[in-house]
């Protein structure tokens, strides 16, 4: 295969992605003006509706403009070898490969970034401040920023720079290492993140004594599930959505609900969404999605360490000088579609996982409060209810509001 035919190879997996999506969303699109489904007639007023739909539309639209700009630019950036410029700007600095592909990234990700704030601040400042649910400040927004720099460079440079070094040292065995080392990465990070990460962004405070930590440890302990770290984080301060997750495992369990999560839904609500997340916890499924993911990244990294050696995937770039950077945005690219029917699977996975943590969760506690919390939780956050099948299918990675409730009401 020659490097030009590669490189419309490249350039047609990339437009026919962006065909997809856009149609998807253009199907999703038609249906902003069903009629809510009976099931669902309690969720909004006509009022709270008419605003939803139009939220729905403007994030609509805002994304086909901002797709579009990104796609043109990417084009652009193959097009005009702006990945060799790049490539050459960093060996002008220096010559070992790790801080070569440290520059090269660290340049591609800082300027795509800085290309992409202008949207970022209009989707905050605009869009979600006019449906009311920016709290962010600009001052945070900026400060928000320069963390995510830092701990991209820090962590994600970190990553990279391991894994080149086991690619220097071990040549083509290098992705059996990477595959160990990202594993146990991923448990650390799963035990720690929100020790070590979370605080960055948020302060955590352990939830005070009271009716809804009374309730919430009597089920636990009933259940049979060791239940000591639960702590409240003010995502107030950014947004007015609420939320709520498990992090850790083993001692490290740690359950963290948003002072947004507390203030809209009363404390058997509460308790249900805790129960639902407890019900995967007790299905082995963090278990389980952790070894799938292991699984689909061991087998990721085995078919990039078969073609990583192949000048081609470098002059595919117009870069003559092979390297372990170039290779991995080439192999980016050609590996999607294979990397978008496997999302397809984990979705699909993951939206059979979440009927089987409902139903835990209506069996050990209570359906109906379960109902009502995803009802306001949708309402809050101005969702749409009635989605187009094929963008379900392929994005989704729980069941739709309206299939959790027949679900649930066992309609």
């Amino acid at each position: 295969m020659s490097p030009q035919f590669l490189f419309y190879i490249i350039i047609s997996i990339i437009l026919l992605d962006f065909v997809i999506d856009k149609f998807i969303d253009h199907l999703n699109a038609k249906h902003f003006n069903d009629a809510i489904p009976d099931e669902l007639e309690d969720v909004y007023n006509k009022e709270e509706y008419i605003k939803s739909q139009a939220y729905k539309k403007e994030n609509y639209q805002f994304s086909l403009v901002t797709s579009t700009f990104t796609l043109l630019l990417t084009l652009c950036f193959f097009v005009f070898e702006g990945f060799a410029w790049v490539d050459g700007f960093a060996r002008s600095l220096s010559s070992n490969e790790i801080s070569i592909a440290l520059i090269f990234f660290g340049v591609i990700m800082i300027g795509s970034d800085i290309i992409n704030t202008p949207f970022s601040f209009y989707h905050t400042f605009v869009i979600e401040e006019k449906y009311g649910f920016n709290k962010t400040s600009k001052r945070l927004f900026l400060v928000d920023k320069l963390k995510g720099w830092f701990l991209s460079a820090i962590i994600g440079g970190g990553i990279l720079a391991i894994i080149i070094w086991f690619y220097e040292k071990t040549g083509d065995l290098f992705w059996i290492y990477t595959w160990l080392f990202m594993g146990l990465f991923t448990i650390f990070m799963t035990m720690f993140y929100s020790s070590l990460i979370v605080p960055l962004f948020n302060k955590q405070t352990p939830l005070e004594e009271g009716t809804l930590k009374e309730s919430i440890h009597s089920f636990s302990e009933k259940v049979g599930f060791t239940l000591n770290n639960i702590y409240v984080i003010d995502g107030s301060k950014r947004s007015t959505k609420a939320n709520a997750y498990f992090s850790g495992f083993g001692a490290k369990k740690r359950i963290v609900l948003y002072d947004t999560l507390i203030n809209e839904l009363n404390t058997n609500e509460i308790v249900a969404v805790l129960a639902h997340e407890i019900g995967h916890y007790k299905k082995k499924h963090v278990m389980i999605n952790m070894f799938a993911s292991l699984l689909l990244s061991g087998f990721t990294l085995f078919i990039f360490s078969l073609l990583i050696d192949n000048a081609i995937l470098s002059e595919a770039l117009s870069v003559e000088m092979p390297s372990f950077h170039i290779g991995l945005i080439t192999f980016g690219i050609l590996y999607s579609p294979i990397s978008e029917l496997t999302g397809i699977l984990m979705n699909y996975m993951s939206r059979r996982f979440e009927y089987q943590a409902d139903d835990y969760a209506k069996v050990k506690f209570n359906g109906k409060d379960l109902v009502s919390s995803l009802k306001k939780l949708s309402r809050n956050s101005l969702s749409n209810l009635t989605p187009h099948k094929a963008n379900v299918f392929m994005h989704y990675s729980h069941p739709t509001l309206l299939q959790r409730v027949k679900n649930l009401t066992n309609v």
